[in-house]
């Protein structure tokens, strides 16, 4: 008799867990052949609020971890998603994706992250500051994660577009609820269970599949959210996002012009953008005071 292979069930990832959708809703994913090769959880806007209550209860632990133990897991991260090369390859295949392509967008994603574990403990340095003041006062200005954030990451990359969003975040101690492509999602769950095995706490990172029309609007105007990033191009939901963003002032960044596989699409200036500037005031002893001195 022949066997039947066994098809990966695709799930969502809230908290650390693998839930289903709770709307019970599912979409069919198709390759180009026209042939269903996965069904895909429809999130809603339940599943949007329990990721954004995950993300907040593990932003307290996540951003007081030390940037250098920040830097270990994200390198973890990068050695785990270097083990399952192959596995990755295969999806992006199955998506449509050419074997040179596949191979590129795996590497590169191995890449940006170990790119952002070096940057962990360093960028606090980049952007500090001792500021001149009038008055005997030692005046610091540091930054400090901004808290959480909501991502719609990009369309059209189903791997790379993910890591290229999500590692500039948690680098800087934030933690984030994604949305990931519509149309190619079957690396995004796959790369969960690799944050699910890489000392990621539980609730850092959160991901969706389903659809931004339906989505972002509950996106960019949930009160918990500190801050919103956006990958694609349709200007009817960056119209809405901007508006929306207002109730709570929440960030808003537009990322619709970043290439990818360039180089540009990498920098500290990311982590920076989910950043808050913390200026702190400390009097200054007068020298030779019994509580001062050289």
């Amino acid at each position: 008799m022949s066997r039947i292979e066994i098809q990966k069930t695709y799930k969502i990832f809230i908290g650390g867990q693998f839930p289903r959708t709770e709307s019970g809703r599912y979409y069919p994913l198709k390759n180009k052949k026209n042939e269903v090769i996965a069904n895909m959880c429809l999130s809603s806007r339940k599943d949007f609020r329990n990721a954004v209550v995950a993300a907040r209860s593990a932003f307290g632990g996540w951003s007081e971890k030390s940037a250098f133990n920040r830097s270990q897991i994200l390198y973890r991260i990068a050695e785990m998603l270097e083990g399952r090369k192959e596995q990755f390859v295969s999806e992006l295949l199955l998506q449509g994706v050419s074997a040179a392509n596949a191979k590129e967008e795996v590497t590169m994603s191995i890449d940006r992250l170990v790119y952002y574990a070096g940057w962990c403990d360093k960028y606090q340095a980049l952007f500090s500051s001792v500021n001149p003041v009038a008055s005997s006062h030692f005046n610091f200005s540091v930054p400090e994660p901004t808290g959480v954030v909501a991502i719609v990451s990009s369309e059209e990359s189903s791997l790379l577009g993910l890591v290229t969003s999500i590692a500039p975040v948690i680098a800087g101690g934030n933690t984030c609820v994604v949305l990931a492509s519509e149309s190619k999602p079957l690396c995004a769950i796959t790369f969960s269970e690799v944050l699910n095995t890489s000392d990621l706490s539980a609730g850092v990172v959160n991901i969706l599949t389903g659809n931004s029309a339906e989505l972002h609007s509950h996106f960019s105007s949930h009160m918990d959210v500190n801050s919103l990033l956006y990958y694609r191009k349709n200007k009817n939901e960056i119209k809405t996002i901007k508006e929306n963003a207002a109730l709570n002032v929440k960030r808003v960044h537009i990322y619709d012009k970043i290439i990818l596989n360039s180089d540009k699409s990498q920098s500290p200036y990311f982590i920076f953008d989910n950043q808050e500037i913390k200026t702190t005031w400390h009097p200054v002893e007068n020298i030779g005071s019994s509580k001062g001195g050289y």
